[in-house]
Formats: structure tokens, sequence, C-alpha cells
């Protein structure tokens, strides 16, 4: 019988049935065969050795594949499994998934492993993929699996199987002489397995309750190449040196409090650069066509219940009560940015309305989840809100579109975008998501974008389009956000007169550029290293002399570039110009000027420019104008 295979190219083939996926990988090309890790059958992953027997829809997976990814990486769990059952016998296995950037196994054991361990067991790791053994699965029964778990101590797999559905499929896999219960997919064998870092541990609560055991959890991760695990392990190091908590208090820009965990103290460098880029934000705005507004913190319980939020968001706000009222600190902007609307009457000639808010939110974050500027529980949003005709959605989102676009660009971040539908829990029918969501489409369509769609991933209230940028480490930010929402409209009776002289419902889009301003200044720390933009610098010129006889000289420049806006200073102190010259770049400092008595005789500065190093003399007048201009236009380089 034959059977026909589609691909997501749009191609087809014809196979005989019983073919593999292999067969089928190796029948399109060679190189395809060798680098496949596994297929995608009718969306389901699948081992390579998985037989087709009717007409199915296939994609075969490489390393360029998520999914391939994770099928490579739990597969290498189980190699990592295997090697800690050979060198500490009598330890029983909890759960080995892959995860992003590499995979984790949970262990009980006897043996309190430490980093002394990992040489041992990488070293083990290596002389078992030498013998490439199989992964090979086996369908068991419910009792099978039981009996043999049981027989070998390993209570946590026993856990797992009695936890499954009684119609549930019940499957082991073995490489070499170990044998796991596990769902799989897995690859072929150990073979492609040929680069591996055992990176840290940590204790985890089985099954994530603190009522539970607590096991040994080891992380590691893996890679097709040792060329791409040295790649990956030089990045991470560079990230510890761009960590931006680090660098936020070695250049002064802010820092954390016991009094306040997850609440972050700007200092006085850091509101410099906090208010530049409020500044950019405010002047992009104006001329965009938005005004700004700004609501107040705190607003009573009957607000947030309208807007949906005490029933779907609660957990996640803070409380307290006034005149014996329940009040809630605001963790979202847009209630208060609906009753800045509704406190007029508006005409549909008014429409759109773009409204934009620097608004300062609150929101609770369990204290393990804290990280930095990252993930905190107070921060500003760069909120704004626009309300417009249904027939203005399509333009109105585009020009969002158009403005974040700009403004990453200007960062020389990359992007690309998610589009989220429905999720379980919303607010409004599926005939008015399916209206937002069309909306949303077919201005990423019109605007030429490429995108992937998270189904059921959208904010409670509409679909969403996030903006993951790209930073020059080659991670991911999720940052702006674009939402359409016919929901709040409805709930808050908003309304704008029509050409016919009748109420109508507005359409809302609620969107951020920078996410969350803190976010945004931790994310540009390690984009930049630290080594932010002139225009953006704290201290954007350092000068100095080479003896306190040019002090005078270094003085009136300083004096003169302070006056034409530049923040500048004069580093006085009775140190070597070396030393001073390195603790100025150490510090990230643009330009670092240096006058001896040559440089005032001739009437020059000595400039350093951070990153290109030694430029030589320059006339101070034109060199003013050299920042200046790069000031202005807020150059990135």
């Amino acid at each position: 019988m034959n059977i026909t295979v589609s691909f997501p190219d749009g191609g087809s083939r014809v196979f005989e049935s019983g073919v593999t996926i292999a067969d089928v990988a190796g029948s399109i090309s060679h190189k395809l065969a060798k680098n496949a890790l596994a297929g995608e059958v009718n969306g389901k992953v699948r081992d390579l050795g998985t037989v087709l027997d009717s007409d199915a829809e296939v994609k075969i997976l490489t390393w360029d594949d998520e999914e391939g990814k994770k099928v490579f990486r739990h597969s290498s769990s189980h190699l990592m499994a295997e090697a800690v059952q050979n060198l500490f016998p009598g330890t029983k296995f909890g759960i080995g998934p892959a995860i992003k950037d590499g995979f984790y196994y949970d262990f009980e054991s006897e043996h309190v492993f430490s980093e002394d361990d990992f040489e041992a067991i990488e070293k083990e790791m290596a002389r078992l993929q030498g013998k490439k053994d199989p992964f090979e699965k086996k369908i068991v029964s419910r009792e099978e699996a039981l009996a043999y778990f049981k027989e070998k101590g390993e209570t946590y797999k026993v856990e797992l199987i009695n936890d499954l559905p009684e119609d549930a499929e019940i499957s082991t896999y073995r490489q070499g002489e170990f044998l796991d219960l596990c769902a799989g997919p897995h690859l072929p064998s150990t073979e492609k397995i040929k680069a591996f870092k055992i990176m840290s541990i940590a204790g985890a609560y089985w099954r994530g309750d603190e009522k539970n055991k607590m096991l040994q959890r080891v992380y590691a991760t893996s890679f097709p190449k040792k060329a791409q695990l040295d790649e990956y392990l030089r990045l991470l190091e560079e990230a510890k040196k761009r960590d931006h908590r680090r660098l936020g208090q070695e250049l002064g820009l802010f820092t954390i409090m016991d009094e306040g965990p997850g609440f972050p103290f700007f200092l006085p460098k850091g509101m410099i650069l906090r208010n530049e880029l409020e500044n950019y934000w405010r002047e992009i705005h104006r001329e965009a066509g938005y005004e700004e507004i700004r609501t107040p913190v705190i607003l009573n319980r009957e607000l947030w219940e309208r807007s949906g939020h005490w029933d779907h968001y609660k957990d996640n706000m803070y409380f307290t009560k006034i005149d014996d009222a329940d009040y809630a600190i605001k963790p979202m902007n847009c209630p208060g940015s609906i009753l800045v609307y509704k406190n007029s009457l508006h005409s549909y000639r008014e429409l759109p309305i773009r409204m934009g808010e620097l608004g300062l939110v609150h929101r609770h974050e369990k204290s393990g989840a804290l990280h930095g500027l990252m993930r905190v529980r107070c921060f500003t949003q760069d909120d704004a809100h626009i309300f417009m005709l249904e027939s203005q959605i399509k333009e109105e989102i585009k020009g969002v579109i158009r403005l974040i676009d700009d403004v990453y660009s200007l960062f020389g971040f990359d992007y690309h975008l998610e589009l989220s539908t429905k999720p379980e829990k919303a607010m409004g029918s599926d005939e008015i998501w399916e209206t937002a969501t069309t909306a949303l489409r077919e201005a990423m369509d019109e605007e030429g974008l490429s995108y992937v769609v998270n189904e059921g991933d959208g904010a409670f209230y509409g679909p969403k389009i996030d903006f993951h940028l790209t930073d020059c480490l080659g991670r991911t930010w999720q940052c702006g956000t674009i939402q359409l929402d016919f929901q709040l409209p409805e709930k808050f009776d908003m309304t704008y007169i029509g050409e016919d002289g009748e109420k109508h419902r507005p359409v809302m889009i609620h969107r951020v550029l920078f996410g969350s301003i803190e976010r945004f200044i931790g994310i540009l720390t390690e984009h930049f290293a630290g080594a932010f933009p002139t225009w953006l610098s704290p201290v954007q010129v350092r000068l100095m002399s080479i003896t306190d006889k040019q002090l005078p000289y270094i003085e009136e420049i300083c004096a003169k570039m302070k006056a034409r806006g530049i923040r500048a200073e004069v580093d006085s102190r009775n140190e070597k110009i070396g030393y001073k010259i390195r603790e100025g770049v150490t510090q990230k400092i643009p330009y670092i000027l240096v006058a001896g008595d040559k440089e005032v005789e001739n009437g020059e500065i000595s400039v350093r420019r951070l990153g290109k190093g030694d430029l030589g003399a320059k006339q101070i007048a034109p060199l003013i104008e050299e920042i200046l201009a790069e000031i202005r236009e807020r150059r990135a380089d």
C-alpha cells in the first residue's frame, strides 16, 4: 500500500507503507538524513524510527528547530543519568527534561554532588557516548512497568506510573545498561551527543512541592559539535561580564536594598540615564500625536472589579484600606487611562485619541523570581492607550509597529514578532476575539512582517503582538507589546458621538515600547556592557591634566562644555595620569580628554574615545561641535 507524505513547503511524496521518518529524510537528501534528530508527524514529535503506515504531514527536525534541540538535550539527560548510575550506584532517579539552553536530571543519592564530580561525570558520559548505544523504545503494561521499577527501588518512577491515566500508553527507553520510564522521543543513538558540559547543581523539591523530599538537580548542556559548546560557554562568560546587577553597582546606576527587595533605588547617575530615556520617549510621542497623562497609583476596588483585574489578576496585586474601603495599588495603567477618556464627551472627529503615560505600577512577584531590574515588584510602564473607530484599527496598529521599529533600530536591536491568541480564561465572545485577532494579523501582513503564533497566550481582555528583541549576545527579551481590546470599552461603557449623532463604542489599543523602563535599562546595560552611547551616558566627558599646572585650562574647557549641555567633569585628583585614564575607561566614559603643556600651548586637547582608543589632539571648538552632533543625533556608535 502506498501513502502520501506532505512537507511544510507544500510538497509531497509517495512512499510504501511502513517507511520510517529516517527513510523519508534520506529520500530528500543525504545531508538532511545526517542532520535529522527526530520528526514531527501530524504535529507530534516522534523518533526517527517511527513507522508511517498512513498519509501524514511530516517535518524533519534538525538542530535548527527548537523541538529538535529538545529531543537532543532530553536524550543527553539520559546519557548523564546513565553516567551517574555507573559512578554512584544506589542513586534513585527523578525526571530529566530538556530546558532552555540545556537539560537537568533530579537525583536522590547518598553521595552529595559537588563541582568536584563534574569532570568524572563528563568523562563517563564521553565513554558511554563512544559506544554509540541506540535509544530503544519499548511499550510496556502498567503491571510490567511497576514490577520493574519497584524491584529497582525507583520510588519516584513508581509514583509517576501510578499518577498516569488508566488508558495512558507507558513506554521505556533503554540505552546501554540504563533503562528509564520515558515517553520520548529520543535520538536514534548516543552517537550524535558529541559535546556536553555539567554546569551547576541545585536543590529541588520532588515535583516542586516543598512537602516532598529535596533532590539534587544537576544542570548541564549539550551540542552536536564542540565548537558550538565552546561558543556557548564563551557567550556565558561574556554575559557574566555584562551582568547589569554588577555593572549597576560599579557604574553607580542603581541598587537593591534589603529594606525593599524587588523595589529598585536609582542613584544619581542612573537617574540621568533614566531621564534621557524618558525625554526621548516624550519626544517621539509628541511627534506621533500622543498626549501625556498621569493617573493615580491607588484606586478603589470597584474600579478593579469593573476592569476584570480583581477576578483575573488579584494574586499579583497589592491592597490597602482607606476610610474602611478596599483599594488596590495599580498593577496596570489602563483603567486610569479609561477614566481620563470618560472625563469628557468625545466626537468621532476627535478619534483616534492617543494617550501616553509613564506610569508606576506594582505587581507581587515571588522573592525567588526577583532578578535585578529584570524582574521587580515596582516598575514604570511606558504605556499608551489609543481610543479609535473600528475603521482605524489597522492603520493605528501599523503606526505603533513603525514607532516600535524606530525605537529598537536606534539601539541596534533586531527583533521578531509573536501573535498571542485567546487564552482559556478570557472575557468576551469568540466572535469579538476573532475580529480583534484578524485585525492584528492583517496589520502585520500588510506591513510585510513575519511572525509566530502563540495559541492561547493572549491577555484576558484581548489578543496581542509581542516584540522580542535580540541583544548583542543573541539573547531575546520580550519588551514591546500591542494589545487590541474590545472588552474594556464595553465594561466601562465608553462612548463617542458618531456622524449620526448617536453614541457608539470605541475600540482600544494598549501598547508599550520599552515595556518597563527599569527592565529596559537592565537590557541596555547588558547589551552595551555599560558602555552606553554618548547621549545616554551619565558622564559624557571626563577631563584631566598631566600636572596641576594645566588644571585651569581643562576647567575652562569643562565650563564651556557644560554651558553647551554636555555632561562633563574634571578629575583633579592627585593621581598618576595613567591610573586616571584607566579608571575612566573602567567607568565606561565615552570621552577622556587629557591636557599637558603641549596641548595648552596649541589650544588643543588630547582625545581618547571609548572603544576607539587614542584619537590624538583636537581643537576645542570643533570637538565640542562633534560631541554635540553625536548627542543630538543619538548615535549608537
